[in-house]
Formats: C-alpha cells, sequence, structure tokens
C-alpha cells in the first residue's frame, strides 16, 4: 500500500512505541488518528507533531474496551477523512497479574483490552476497508506471545490471543485486507528498570543491545506496504529468542 494520503487509526497512537508509529506513518504521508485513553497531552502534543510533518492529524480519546465509543471514534475518524486504509492495534496495558489469584479485576482489565479491545477497533474498520477493497491491520503482540513469564498470566494469554486473531482475520479478510503482526523485543525499559537490568537484558539479545521504537515504526511501514505477506507475525528481538 503506498501511504501518502492514505488514512491510518493508531491505538495508544499518543505515546512510547505508539507515538512513533504514528509519526513514522506521518512521515511516509499517512493522515493519522492518535488513539488515546488518558493520554490528553501527550496526544495534542503528538497530534500538532503530525501537522507539522505535513498531514491531517485527528486526535481522539476512546476506551477501547468501550465498543460505543470505539464505533463513535471510527464514525469520527470517517466523517473526517474517509475511509480508514491502516489499523494499527498497538495499545495494551502492562501488568502483572499472578495465578491463582483472589482478585480477577487486573485479569480483566488486560484481557479485556488486548483482546476485546483490538476486536472491537478491527470489527468497527474492517466494513469500510472491504467496502473499498482495501486495507492493512497490524496488531502489536510481543514475546510474551511464544515464551510466558511468571506472573503475567493475563498478558501472555492475551498476545497469544491477539496473535491468533491475527491469523483468523487474516483469512477472514481476504483477499483485499491483510492482516499481520509484530512482536517487538526489548525496545523500550519500563520505567522501573534499573541500569543493571538494562545491561542484563541487552546481554540476552544476540546484538546484544535494546532497540529503539523507530525500529518498531519502521517494520509496521514495512507491513503496511508489503502487498504479499498476510497471516504472518514478525519479530524484532535483536535475536534474544534465540535463547543466547
Amino acid at each position: 500500500m503506498e501511504l501518502r494520503g492514505r488514512v491510518a487509526l493508531v491505538t495508544g497512537g499518543a505515546r512510547r512505541v505508539g507515538k512513533a508509529i504514528t509519526l513514522a506513518l506521518a512521515r511516509a504521508g499517512a493522515h493519522v488518528i492518535i488513539n488515546h485513553h488518558a493520554s490528553p497531552a501527550a496526544a495534542h502534543e503528538t497530534e500538532w507533531a503530525a501537522r507539522a510533518l505535513g498531514v491531517e492529524a485527528l486526535a481522539f480519546q476512546a476506551d477501547i474496551t468501550d465498543r460505543a465509543r470505539v464505533d463513535e471514534m471510527v464514525r469520527a475518524a470517517t466523517a473526517r477523512f474517509g475511509a480508514i486504509d491502516l489499523l494499527v492495534n498497538n495499545a495494551s496495558p502492562f501488568e502483572p497479574t499472578p495465578f491463582p489469584t483472589a482478585d480477577v479485576a487486573a485479569w480483566q482489565r488486560v484481557i479485556e483490552q488486548i483482546i476485546h479491545g483490538s476486536f472491537y477497533v478491527t470489527n468497527a474498520v474492517a466494513p469500510g476497508m472491504l467496502a473499498q477493497q482495501r486495507g492493512a491491520i497490524i496488531n502489536l503482540v510481543d514475546m510474551f506471545a511464544f515464551s510466558p513469564r511468571k506472573n503475567f498470566a493475563a498478558h501472555g494469554v492475551g498476545k497469544a490471543g491477539l496473535l491468533a486473531m491475527t491469523r483468523q482475520f487474516a483469512l477472514d479478510l481476504a483477499p483485499h485486507v491483510r492482516v499481520n503482526a509484530i512482536a517487538p523485543g526489548p525496545v523500550l525499559p519500563p520505567d522501573d528498570y534499573t541500569p543493571e537490568r538494562m545491561i542484563q537484558t541487552a546481554s540476552r539479545t544476540v546484538l546484544k543491545r535494546w532497540g529503539t521504537a523507530d525500529d518498531i515504526a519502521e517494520t509496521v511501514l514495512f507491513l503496511a506496504r508489503a502487498e504479499y505477506i498476510t497471516g504472518e507475525v514478525i519479530v524484532v528481538d535483536g535475536g534474544e529468542h534465540l535463547g543466547q
């Protein structure tokens, strides 16, 4: 897909990896809708940064677990820009969910956003893509989809489920809409990482370093343009999955 003049919706597009994806798409000439849940200042900052690159941009607040609000967001985006050509399902919480547990609230929050939220947004966008017989959807999973980590049950199950959704929707939306996934490794550390933990994490990769949010953004651009790839996942982890 040629991105110049196309319309892209990025969930969680205001901060961190989402911001890098949004601005990479804007630099490629795509108009962008920046979904956020509770980051209005960051969303508007990203919106203006995208406009400075010469494209149209719209920041829109929506909790993607609220189906009615998701539908409202897609209607507003369609009214403003016309059909959405590219969807990036990036929004995802990251919080521990020890198992077993007496309190399932955290489990429900994580699963609701990763699985149900991504489903609601995809479900709202897909009919327009099918009608125009053109579209691409990219889901951000991560290495938890393949290698679960203790005390993060919901995140691992959610990302594995999102990977399964990628393949299912690639079948259901073919031949005109392509659906792929990206599995990032260590590209942006959580705020609580110490310098020692940063070094330890880098040492587990074959390339012996952290990646960047731009590495993920560049992979989004590649998959958006790669017209003969669907139902696939690209691992972007510096070789960490090789278990060195």
